[in-house]
C-alpha cells in the first residue's frame, strides 16, 4: 500500500469509523456493534447484521463466483444473501461466504471459513467451520478465567492484566 493509499485510507477512518462506513456502504446494521476494519462484499446491501455484534477484521461475501462458469453460460451472476443475528463475535480473518445465516449469540473463531449456517447459542472454528460447542459450554469451560474487566479504562485494565498470576491466562 503506498503512502498516499495509506493516508486516503486514515483520513476515511476519521470521518467513517467501521460502523458508520458499514451504514454509509449500505449494510444493514443495528445498534452498538463493535467492528475493525472489515471487508465489505462488492454487494453490502445484501449484508445484515445485528445489535450488539463484535467483528473483527472478517471478510464477508454475497457474490457466489459466476466467472468459474461464465464459459457455459456467459450470463451466470449468483449471489447470496448474508443475515448475522444479535450478539454475535466473528473473530479476525474469518470469512462468511454467501448465503450464510448466523444465529443470536453465536461466536465464530478467527480464522474460520463459514460456508454454512449457524444456528444460535454455537461457537464455530476450522476450515471449514464446524460446531465445537455450545455457548453454554463454552462459558463453563473458560468462566475460571474471567477476571472481570469489562468497562474498566484501559491503563487500569493493563495494569491488572498485567499483575495476574499465570493460571488466569487461557492455556491451549
Amino acid at each position: 500500500m503506498n503512502i498516499i493509499t495509506r493516508i486516503v485510507e486514515k483520513l476515511r477512518m476519521l470521518i467513517y469509523p467501521p460502523q458508520r462506513w458499514a451504514k454509509h456502504i449500505g449494510v444493514n446494521i443495528g445498534e452498538d456493534n463493535l467492528m475493525g476494519k472489515n471487508h465489505w462484499s462488492s454487494e453490502p446491501y445484501l449484508i445484515t447484521i445485528g445489535s450488539h455484534c463484535q467483528l473483527t477484521t472478517c471478510k464477508i461475501f454475497t457474490h457466489g463466483g459466476g466467472q468459474v462458469v461464465r464459459h457455459i453460460d456467459p450470463t451466470f451472476d449468483a449471489f447470496g444473501k448474508v443475515v448475522i443475528g444479535d450478539y454475535v463475535y466473528i473473530g479476525a480473518e474469518a470469512l462468511i461466504m454467501p448465503g450464510v445465516t448466523i444465529g443470536d449469540h453465536a461466536l465464530i473463531a478467527a480464522g474460520s471459513v463459514v460456508t454454512k449456517s449457524v444456528p444460535s447459542g454455537i461457537v464455530v472454528a476450522g476450515n471449514p467451520a464446524r460446531p465445537i460447542c455450545t455457548i453454554e459450554e463454552f462459558y463453563a469451560r473458560n468462566k475460571k478465567y474471567n477476571v472481570k474487566t469489562k468497562g474498566v479504562p484501559t491503563v487500569e485494565k493493563k495494569r491488572i492484566l498485567l499483575g495476574l498470576p499465570e493460571s488466569m491466562f487461557i492455556k491451549k
